[in-house]
């Protein structure tokens, strides 16, 4: 499972969603989507913006965790 940080970096930067946004070049819906964890993809190019204007890497947004099997519930 992906885990979507970008809440964490934007809190970090002292920047709002919608400054992002605009910056990036996306809707602040759509990024509000990524924010939230409801996309089930991101393009590169949007990823690579996205780090060059919070001064990042694809790292500090997004994080790696195994997902729990269904029997071990």
């Amino acid at each position: 499972m992906i885990i979507i940080r970008l809440d964490r970096m934007l809190a970090d930067r002292k920047m709002r969603l919608n400054e992002l946004a605009e910056r990036v070049g996306i809707s602040q819906v759509n990024l509000s989507y990524l924010k939230t964890g409801k996309v089930k993809a991101i393009r590169f190019s949007t990823l690579n913006e996205i780090c060059r204007v919070l001064k990042c890497q694809p790292g500090d947004i997004l994080e790696y965790s195994e997902d729990k099997l269904e029997d071990e519930a």
